[in-house]
């Protein structure tokens, strides 16, 4: 989906940049994820593509959907969107824009997988570390998998660090197939 990607980052940098101007980032965020929501909606996808279905009927409609989840701005982008016929880009401008942020405001997301639930002093360390690591703020989000042995599996970014047991023996094994 490289080529819905590069449609989708001018818009994703134009709803940056609107952010910023009004200084509200989290809040664009919320409104570009909602309408990606309504927009991915199995039903509004039947208008989206549907060229009996004219812009400005998709606009209201969209419009009228989310409602108070959009400010007037929001609600000029989303016409935009439609007068271009690039709706259906929607979730990678939503995931691109979240990138921008991120970058902004020098976060990352990480998840931890481990084979059992990890105490808040280990969630710590690890947050700690990859802070130290990354050089940003670090939001975990701490999951458990009964299917690994033991250890975890960390990603952050593009960052994967895998010290599951499972991953461990899978490394050493195909050390020792060469």
């Amino acid at each position: 989906m490289a080529e819905k990607s590069t449609i989708a980052r001018p818009y994703a940098v134009a709803a940056f940049e609107l952010a910023k101007e009004q200084s509200d980032l989290a809040k664009w965020s919320d409104m570009l994820g909602f309408a990606a929501v309504v927009a991915s909606d199995e039903l509004m996808q039947k208008y989206i593509g549907n060229p009996a279905v004219s812009q400005d009927t998709l606009s209201r409609l969209m419009i009228e959907i989310c409602g108070d989840q959009l400010n007037e701005i929001g609600n000029n982008f989303i016409k935009v969107l439609i007068a271009n016929n690039r709706l259906d880009v929607l979730p990678e401008i939503v995931v691109l824009y979240n990138q921008l942020r991120a970058d902004a405001e020098k976060t990352v997301d990480a998840e931890v997988i481990s084979a059992f639930p990890l105490s808040e002093a280990q969630q710590t360390a690890l947050i700690e570390g990859l802070k130290k690591r990354l050089g940003r703020e670090v939001n975990l989000v701490s999951k458990v998998d009964e299917n690994l042995l033991g250890g975890a599996i960390v990603r952050a970014g593009d960052l994967v660090i895998d010290g599951s047991v499972s991953g461990q023996l899978d490394k050493l094994a195909t050390e020792l197939m060469h």
